[in-house]
């Protein structure tokens, strides 16, 4: 393995331990200029190794790179119930009709959607996060409405007072939320206290407030509490839902779709 192979091996670790560095932390790090930095950078942008977003490096989970011998690999496979979740955002963006105004959360599985999105429609799309502006900013027909502020990189997320304000001055049609666990006493709930606010917010700016979660994720609880399951309107999850949640959810109301 050449010095450059091994160099782009160790970046590479440092971004999937990280989900993202700038490059004057990869250059201190990997003890090399930043203009170094730059060039190793530039190779993996071409090969979807990473975003392209300027002065930073984030990892891009949806491609797989190899090198000419094989030297480093990305697998959507690293991914946990990656097949499920495709199928729910692709039946999510089904949901999105012309003209309609979508918030999406931040999430693996809402990143589904965003990707899904239909290109022969005009929609107006809001989030904070990174990962879901790098799937929609390249289609002509969307109006991305983007939060900024502290950027999170275990999350993508950018979180600011700003964006809460503004996310109260919009009314969407449909939010898309996501959650990475689902219990039937203790309700919806995430990872990190940064999101709390932010989730909390974009579920009440939504008309239909839509939940895309896997089927893993039912009778997890995670350590921040999101919201109670009822006050969501519809739930898209996969065929593996047991039929205890099933019940449960029909009991409440909530419309379920399992794809």
């Amino acid at each position: 393995m050449s010095k450059k192979e091994d160099r782009l091996n160790r970046l590479i670790e440092i971004l999937k331990r990280q989900n993202g560095a700038t490059i004057r932390d990869l250059a201190q790090m990997l003890d090399v200029s930043e203009m170094t930095v730059r060039r190793d950078l530039d190779a993996l942008k071409a090969k979807n190794v990473i975003l392209d977003i300027p002065g930073a490096a984030v990892l891009n989970t949806q491609y797989t790179y190899e090198g000419e011998d094989d030297a480093y690999q990305l697998s959507m496979a690293t991914r946990s119930h990656a097949k499920e979740k495709e199928r729910i955002g692709k039946f999510a963006a089904s949901l999105i009709k012309q003209d309609d105004c979508v918030i999406i959360d931040n999430g693996s599985t809402v990143e589904y959607l965003a990707d899904s999105i239909s290109k022969d429609m005009k929609v107006t799309v809001f989030t904070c996060n990174l990962n879901i502006l790098n799937k929609i900013c390249s289609n002509p027909n969307i109006s991305i409405i983007f939060g900024g502020g502290y950027y999170h990189p275990d999350t993508t997320l950018f979180e600011s007072a700003e964006n809460i304000t503004l996310i109260k001055n919009i009314r969407a049609t449909k939010v898309f939320a996501s959650a990475a666990g689902v219990h039937d006493t203790m309700g919806v709930t995430c990872m990190n206290n940064y999101e709390l606010e932010i989730k909390q917010t974009i579920i009440q700016s939504g008309a239909e407030k839509i939940l895309l979660v896997d089927s893993s994720k039912f009778g997890m609880i995670k350590p921040c509490f999101v919201t109670d399951l009822d006050i969501f309107d519809r739930i898209i999850t996969d065929t593996n839902l047991s039929a205890e949640w099933v019940q449960l959810i029909q009991e409440k109301g909530i419309e379920l779709d399992m794809v």
